[in-house]
């Protein structure tokens, strides 16, 4: 239709005329085309969301087709108003508090740094540091720490280790320890771990080598474990580390592995010494025990023989001089009554037989007195009786 001068775009027709700039269509973004749907370009979808969301950052909108506007101030940036401004403060002040204010659970501590400087340590609660002026490192202090010495430890280091008496002993031990003192732990420690290992294995080797193969493998363990710990935690307070050694797991103490057959033979052998010495040890013991009984019995056997021939002594000669005296007095007497005594002495166990030699029949032995069976019969009829 050649009268509509719009065309159906709204535009000023088709052919040339002010409204057409080159060809190009001006007329309020719109593409001539078909008589189909009106379908808006991108730039214009893109000028839509850039007007709402200028609207919500508090501008106004384009007062007119040039996207100048009258009113509600020029420019296509959001503007920024005091509630904004407000907002943004707030929001600001809250990310500061979150910051600043932090929980220590009762098993830790905190060490709080002003400018990197220790300020004070913070007890379990609530705590306040103004970041990022003052900061803060939080340790769990009762917490145990382990360090595994020997093959046990993540190096893989075998615990090989010379005795006191030029053998080699392979050991196994682990250190458990905790944080007594956060400060000193957090400025006088560059790495822990590996300083409580290296001073551990130090005190380790000095004490076994002070000390003899055979107790460290049998008795010695938990005396050396506790020598142990003491030397670490004075090693360790002499560099005020804030370590605290709990105490010391005495894991293994054997000999290395090469050789752990032949270790085991020597003792057996060690063990078969032992126990014959210990035998003749007893027999030893026995032996002699009885040989000094018997010495004790035969000189307590000769000197009673020389008390009681030294008493018979002494008697005899009392006796004698007892007699001599009396014999100065009546000699007649007194010879008369030894030579009595003496007959009597004589002839008391003697059997007497009694002969008549003037007897008829002189050839034969007459009839006799019994008088020994004489004197036995009394005695023998006062015994059946």
């Amino acid at each position: 239709m050649a009268g509509n001068s719009g065309g159906p775009w709204g535009g000023s027709g088709n052919n040339g005329g002010g409204g057409n700039d080159g060809g190009r269509n001006t007329g309020g973004g719109r593409k001539p085309g078909n008589d189909g749907p009106n379908i808006p370009e991108i730039d214009d979808l893109v000028n839509k969301g850039r007007e709402q969301l200028r609207v919500l950052m508090g501008g106004g909108g384009r007062g007119g087709a040039n996207g100048s506007g009258g009113g509600g101030g020029g420019g296509n940036g959001p503007q920024l108003t005091r509630g904004t401004v407000g907002i943004g403060i707030l929001a600001l002040v809250a990310l500061w508090l979150f910051a600043s204010f932090y929980t220590v659970r009762p098993e830790e501590r905190s060490v709080e740094l002003f400018l990197g400087s220790y300020y004070k340590t913070g007890e379990p609660g609530l705590n306040f540091a103004p970041w990022p002026v003052v900061t803060r490192e939080v340790l769990a202090v009762s917490t145990e720490r382990t360090v595994d010495i020997g093959e046990n430890a993540a190096r893989r280091d075998p615990g090989l280790m010379l005795t006191g008496d030029e053998n080699i002993v392979d050991i196994d031990f682990q250190i458990v320890w905790n944080i007594v003192d956060p400060q000193l732990f957090l400025f006088s420690l560059a790495d822990p771990p590996q300083t409580i290992a290296a001073v551990s294995e130090s005190a380790m080797r000095e004490i076994i080598s002070q000390s003899a193969l055979a107790p460290i493998l049998n008795r010695d363990r938990g005396a050396i474990a506790d020598r142990l710990r003491d030397d670490i935690q004075s090693s360790l307070d002499s560099f005020e580390s804030g370590v605290n050694i709990i105490r010391v797991n005495f894991d293994k103490a054997d000999p290395p592995e090469p050789v752990i057959a032949a270790f085991r033979q020597v003792q057996d052998a060690r063990q078969e010494r032992d126990r014959v010495q210990n035998v003749a040890d007893a027999y030893a013991n026995r032996v002699v025990a009885e040989a000094r009984g018997q010495s004790a019995q035969i000189l307590e056997q000769a000197e009673g023989y020389r008390a009681r021939v030294v008493n018979e002594a002494v008697g005899e000669a009392s006796r004698f001089t007892s007699v001599l005296a009396e014999y100065l007095e009546a000699p007649d007497v007194t010879r008369k009554r030894i030579y009595l005594e003496t007959l009597e002495g004589v002839l008391g166990d003697v059997d007497i037989i009694m002969m008549d030699e003037s007897a008829a029949g002189s050839q034969g032995v007459v009839p006799y007195l019994p008088l020994n069976e004489m004197r036995r019969t009394p005695v023998a009829a006062g015994g059946n009786n």
